[in-house]
């Protein structure tokens, strides 16, 4: 985790969260994730390699206070992209959605020049919605939706 949130293109893409020792990642998985299980029953998982257990990633659903609806997140390390990896964890994280917890729409924001997870949030059904002019720290953000 302390890897990933570290990663250039992390911290442009989505924005430095502070997390810089293992006391740091710990006290971020405590406060964020596992908050957002016991809070709304949903939240990031950490996305690994079956053969190996290497962590090679986070996907899942975020309940952001200034979103309508549950927010498609992930992230993964570059030695990682392009092997399917985001998708097929993004498309079994909506299966959960749908099925599991019953959500008819979520929803996915992305920085306009994020070209490769424009391309992903098209090829798992979203559509784009509109622009939001400022979105936390990230300034302008694309937000997609998918309805089920």
């Amino acid at each position: 985790m302390l890897r990933l949130l570290n990663e250039p293109s992390f911290l442009l893409y989505i924005g430095d969260k502070g997390v810089k020792t293992v006391n740091d990642a710990e006290a971020f998985l405590v406060t964020g994730p596992m908050a957002s299980y016991e809070q709304h029953g949903f939240g990031l998982y950490r996305v690994a390699i079956t053969e190996d257990d290497t962590a090679i990633g986070i996907c899942g659903l975020l309940s952001r206070p200034t979103l309508p609806d549950p927010d498609l997140g992930f992230a993964f390390l570059p030695d990682f992209w392009g092997h399917g990896y985001a998708y097929e964890s993004a498309r079994e994280i909506l299966r959960r959605a749908r099925r599991v917890l019953g959500l008819r729409r979520i929803v996915a924001i992305t920085a306009p020049e994020n070209k490769a997870s424009i391309s992903l949030l098209g090829r798992l059904g979203f559509e784009f919605e509109k622009v939001l002019a400022s979105f936390g720290d990230a300034g302008k953000s694309n937000l997609y939706e998918l309805e089920f």
